[in-house]
This record gives structure tokens, C-alpha cells and sequence, in this order.
């Protein structure tokens, strides 16, 4: 599937059973938005990640060893554990 970003260009993308999970470059990305998100293999928006502080961008993300969250890392210095099916924040810790 060629996936199409929506504001900059695709980082990382992740397939899942359900989809891809999408990060595109925090650069020059609108920071009101979320530049994490889940699309169905026809290309919807499944969800958009939730964001641990308003403007804030995430930057890295991988599968969690659970199988069942992502774990992410943000430009304004949080790890997140963000749940696979809704894109809800599970855990938030700040990093320095």
C-alpha cells in the first residue's frame, strides 16, 4: 500500500493486522495536530495517537514487547505507552 502523509513525510510506518500505524516528520508539522496515527489498509484515519502535552510532536516509536502498545518518544521529552486499538495514552513519564 502506498501511503499517502498528511502534512510532512512518513518517518516510520508499522504494519498491523488492521492497518498502519504512521509517524510522519515532526519538521514543520502543525503542532495543534498529532503526527502519530493508525490508518485501516484502505487508507481512513483509524485514530490519531492522544498527545502528552498540547504542542508537542512525537519523534520515535516501535512495537511494545507486548505485542498490544506502542511505545513512543516525544520532542518534548516523554516516553508513552500508547495503546494499540484507540491511540489513548496508558502511561506518560517525563525523560531528561
Amino acid at each position: 500500500m502506498d501511503i499517502q502523509p498528511l502534512h510532512t513525510k512518513i518517518s516510520k510506518s508499522i504494519q498491523t493486522t488492521h492497518g498502519y500505524i504512521v509517524l510522519e516528520d515532526p519538521s514543520g508539522f502543525p503542532q495543534e495536530d498529532s503526527n502519530l496515527y493508525h490508518i485501516s489498509g484502505d487508507g481512513q484515519i483509524i485514530w490519531k495517537a492522544e498527545k502528552p502535552a498540547p504542542y508537542t510532536l512525537y519523534s520515535r516509536m516501535r512495537i511494545g514487547d507486548d505485542g498490544i502498545t506502542l511505545s513512543t518518544y516525544t520532542l518534548g521529552s516523554h516516553a508513552c505507552d500508547i495503546d494499540l486499538q484507540s491511540g489513548k495514552i496508558l502511561s506518560d513519564s517525563s525523560i531528561k
